[in-house]
């Protein structure tokens, strides 16, 4: 028993270490081995259209067309193009007031999910890059260029921006854990972008050619379906930290729970559908950076019951000593969330990392199970704006 207890414990630590250590260290290595450069000139600039599925969003929408029509690019190159998804709210009274030469939007009488509407958007686009973006983001007014530039080299055909949360100083949220989250995901980015291999985009901000656009599966994400077919069809994809996205965090446990249960939960069904679509580097990634972390539950409750079979050795009961206090703190981290207080990373941190495993754990079962999302209820709360960027990456 002692000795398969141990192969236990050392076979899941190795698992977390090469998850979170590993992973990102081989990647380096590749990056000094292969690395891909690649051309980027300021004075690319073709038509980019940008693509914004709405449902419901009368609370941001105005701002949002607004705020894209005044970024930085020269005017008679960008266009607004707005699926309103069976909007019931004021959404679409608002897009009438603002469509023009620069705005069209389409207004859905069923709804069909942000894919399918996508898709419908991009019949009637007529820009050479398709730019993607939700309508409750904020985005800096000279991020469009920062990505743009990237394509004036030809092998590159999709990039990617970053995302940094904003949350309200006045509620409990979940930013500390999502902030930590997403620096960990910039600094994994960063060294797949070396390699002209970004595995999966941030939602909030990307663009790619639109001659690499596929038509999207209704129940997948549209941040992991395009970047697999182009990384498949032999075309960079590129991570530019420079053009940041704003999005509101979860204001609640059970908000992060959904949002990852979902995410997890389609990207299961990804690797499913576009498992042709990965081979070689890009497979190898999939499974070191999203199977392996979907399912890192399964390690944490092997450390921990293998740690409590071994506890009578000094070593193994100081081990198991320490994940009792982790999880004690995600144990407090739940209770303050609870309250609508906020617990200080100490114990958001320890909680965040349980609640997102617990969540992708889910995703993953949903996806076995038959579970889809073609539609579902984004995050609502109104953002701060941009220069409250001091709070995130």
């Amino acid at each position: 028993m002692s000795t398969a207890a141990q192969v236990l414990f050392w076979g899941c630590a190795a698992w977390l270490v090469y998850l979170y250590l590993g992973y990102p260290l081989v990647l380096s290595l590749l990056a000094k081995a292969r690395s891909r450069r690649f051309t980027a000139s300021p004075d690319c600039l073709p038509m980019v259209s940008v693509l914004i599925a709405a449902r419901n969003e009368e609370r941001h929408i105005r701002r949002k067309v607004e705020e894209t029509l005044g970024w930085d690019y020269p005017p008679g190159l960008l266009e607004v193009l707005v699926a309103s998804d069976a909007s019931d709210d004021g959404t679409d009274e608002i897009l009438q007031s603002l469509a023009g030469p620069r705005m069209r939007y389409l207004r859905l009488p069923a709804r069909i999910g942000k894919n399918l509407a996508l898709n419908r958007l991009h019949e009637i686009a007529r820009g050479e890059l398709l730019l993607f973006c939700d309508a409750n983001s904020r985005i800096l007014p000279g991020a469009l260029r920062s990505l743009v530039g990237h394509f004036a080299d030809e092998r590159v055909g999709c990039v990617t921006g970053a995302e940094r949360t904003v949350a309200d100083e006045n509620e409990f949220s979940m930013d500390s854990g999502n902030s930590a989250f997403l620096r960990y995901e910039s600094f994994v980015n960063r060294r797949e972008s070396r390699l002209g291999s970004v595995l999966t985009c941030d939602g909030a901000l990307f663009c790619i050619r639109r001659k690499l656009f596929t038509r999207l599966d209704a129940d997948l994400a549209n941040d992991l379906e395009l970047p697999i077919y182009i990384g498949a069809a032999g075309f960079a994809v590129l991570y530019e930290p420079s053009a940041l996205a704003f999005e509101a965090t979860s204001a609640s446990p059970r908000e992060e729970f959904k949002r990852r249960r979902r995410i997890c939960g389609q990207g299961a069904l990804g690797l499913c559908r576009l498992r042709r679509q990965l081979r070689g580097l890009r497979l190898w990634q999939f499974v070191s950076r999203k199977v392996l972390r979907w399912l890192s539950l399964l390690p944490m409750a092997g450390i921990l019951l293998s740690s409590a079979i071994l506890a009578a050795q000094p070593l193994f009961a100081g081990l198991l000593l320490l994940q009792a206090i982790f999880y004690l703190f995600a144990l407090f981290g739940l209770l303050a969330a609870a309250l609508r207080r906020r617990g200080g990373r100490i114990l958001d941190l320890p909680f965040f990392f349980v609640l997102a495993n617990l969540g992708a754990c889910v995703g993953v079962l949903d996806a076995l199970l038959g579970r889809r999302y073609a539609v579902w209820q984004p995050i609502t709360r109104v953002e701060s704006a941009p220069h409250a960027a001091g709070r995130g990456l």
